[in-house]
């Protein structure tokens, strides 16, 4: 794959670091992997190396960029069988099952979900990291459901600035322990990561954490349990997951954020990406995609007693 080089023109009066603006013109790059290609001299302004990251853009700057072809993977396909909900020569959508982990990380070296799609579409472009080719966003191990991959550069920008503008239409069906005080419902609780243990995430004090917001409507209540549509607005790490236990209606099976020992016969939590609405590349109008519950989590509720 060829190197992509693009050039471009500072437009505004008002001065602004390249690292900066360059992160917003890309925004499927963070600020330090932008940071990373100007000091390696992928970046020129106005013919020359920038002297920093932050050196300060005026008026009608050039700034041509190269992004270089992505690191040979090292990864080996492996024949696991997807659930494929859509595809076309751009986009790949699966349902994800409970227990399988999205991409490669310590602990987990085989298996995964890229390692299945690399066998279904073996050309797979390196794009959104080495270890992670085509991936656009991701749902915890344990949470079943909807999963979309970008099968080329342009498509993994076109869906990721839809992720990072907020654009996308997620829906989730989770059954809690006990029931929420509302039918319907909006938490608004920034989160952060829990300084006792890293692993997990935490409703942040005052003035600290990144904004999330999470909405919720009740389908059914149990006797004991209530089956909630959730909207997140946002997309913070576990982010449903800890808003929930922090109302005190954790997620049934959830036993980092809820209970223990789960009040269920469950062996995995209750949480299910059943919906997605996005605009696929090149389209104007979004494309709902939807999944339904698996098995194990529909053997839950069939067993649950409808509240009188």
């Amino acid at each position: 794959m060829a190197e992509d080089r693009q050039v471009l023109q500072y437009p505004s009066q008002t001065p602004e670091r390249v690292d900066k603006f360059l992160t917003f013109k890309f925004p499927t790059y963070t600020r330090s992997q932008i940071q990373r290609l100007i000091s390696e001299g992928f970046v020129l302004v106005n013919g020359g190396k920038p002297r920093k990251s932050g050196q300060l853009l005026e008026a009608e700057d050039r700034v041509e960029i190269v992004f270089p072809p992505p690191e040979p993977l090292d990864l080996i396909s492996e024949d696991i069988p997807l659930q494929i909900i859509f595809e076309d020569a751009n986009v790949l959508v699966v349902n994800k099952p409970a227990g399988m982990v999205v991409h490669p990380a310590a602990g987990h070296s085989a298996g995964t979900l890229v390692h299945a799609v690399l066998a279904h579409v073996p050309d797979l472009e390196g794009i959104g990291g080495k270890k992670r080719p085509g991936i656009v966003h991701r749902l915890d191990k344990d949470t079943s459901g909807i999963i979309l991959i970008a099968k080329n550069h342009p498509s993994h920008i076109w869906l990721q600035r839809q992720f990072k503008s907020r654009e996308v239409e997620k829906i989730y069906l989770a059954l809690v322990d006990g029931k929420p005080a509302t039918r319907e419902g909006r938490i608004i609780a920034p989160i952060y990561r829990d300084r006792g243990n890293r692993q997990m995430m935490a409703i942040a004090p005052e003035g600290r954490g990144k904004n999330a917001v999470t909405e919720f409507e009740v389908l059914q209540n149990f006797r004991h349990h209530a089956l909630l549509r959730i909207h997140p607005i946002t997309g913070r790490t576990h982010q449903i997951r800890v808003h929930l236990s922090s109302i005190h209606i954790p997620i049934v099976g959830d036993k980092i954020y809820g209970l223990k020992n789960p009040s269920l016969p469950i062996s995995r939590h209750f949480l299910h990406a059943a919906e997605i609405a996005i605009r696929l590349p090149g389209e104007k109008d979004k494309t709902r995609l939807t999944t339904d519950l698996p098995p194990e989590l529909k053997r839950v509720l069939d067993d649950l007693q409808p509240e009188e």
